[in-house]
């Protein structure tokens, strides 16, 4: 695949794409609604506009990747393309700022409120102190989560995702092929290690601490703000397997590789994420 250094801005014709996409959007919407009012047919719905999208997505980006390979994205289309992957980061940064805002809100400022001597009235048996589990008898107790040892052990792991992901940067950028594959490898199973234990985190959440979304105010900001993280873990780790997959079929060179920055930029995003998280919300 050759590069293209061209001025001009190349512009693809009318897409059925975005129709279909719509179309798939408002199913998952509509069964949602339905599935949470306890209609039969709302989850059949839902997975069936869940396929229906991802299929929509598969052949859509499968169309950019073929117009990228055969030169038709010049230089300005190169620029856009930075600019919309960074307006996207910017906001899932104001996304977890919603949920950090609301750990702060109902640590720091709802918590005192709530122990002052005008609520004791109505709560006698309530003590401001964090983490909290709501005036006695209306939630389960529960155990909160320590950093240690498996949200260490993430921290760790996403560590050094960060600097395989960027070693494999590095290597697409002096055009060494092979040490790009296995830094992105690398970073691919790191990530896959993560979400494993992540998933054992709560599984023993659920049946040994007993710490569940439904225990008060810690346990719904808990499993927001590290569910949520998973799952743009997830995310960035199907990416870097996408671009890993391009990288070894020999889709990139040394000066024609944005699908692998802006992949690597989202995977950075969600490291220093984790990293707020992990101090926020394991320690504090």
């Amino acid at each position: 695949m050759s590069s293209n250094s061209t001025q001009h801005y190349f512009v693809p014709s009318p897409s059925k794409h975005p129709v279909m996409a719509s179309i798939g959007l408002f199913g998952f919407g509509t069964g949602m609604s339905a599935w949470v009012n306890h209609q039969s047919w709302g989850a059949m719905l839902t997975l069936a506009s869940v396929l229906w999208v991802l299929f929509v997505l598969y052949n859509w980006f499968g169309e950019a990747i073929s117009e990228s390979n055969s030169g038709k994205n010049g230089v300005n289309v190169d620029v856009s393309y930075r600019w919309s992957m960074s307006w996207f980061i910017f906001s899932e940064i104001m996304f977890f700022a919603a949920f950090f805002s609301a750990l702060f809100y109902a640590r720091n400022i709802s918590l005192p409120w709530l122990g002052d001597v005008e609520s004791k009235l109505l709560w006698p048996s309530f003590t401001a102190v964090w983490p909290n589990d709501g005036p006695s008898g209306l939630i389960e107790k529960f155990t909160t989560m320590g950093p240690w040892p498996i949200p260490t052990i993430n921290t760790a792991l996403l560590l050094s995702s960060g600097v395989t992901v960027t070693w494999a940067h590095h290597a697409i950028r002096e055009n060494n092929r092979k040490h790009a594959i296995m830094g992105l490898f690398a970073t691919v199973i790191l990530g896959a290690i993560f979400l494993s234990l992540q998933g054992y985190e709560y599984f023993h959440a659920y049946h040994a601490l007993n710490l569940k979304l439904t225990s008060g105010i810690y346990g719904s900001t808990f499993f927001m703000l590290t569910g949520f993280h998973g799952f743009h873990v997830f995310l960035g780790a199907l990416m870097l397997s996408i671009v890993l997959r391009r990288l070894i079929r020999g889709d990139f060179t040394a000066e024609h590789h944005f699908a692998f920055e802006g992949a690597s930029w989202y995977w950075h995003f969600v490291d220093v994420v984790w990293l707020g998280l992990y101090i926020a919300v394991y320690w504090m």
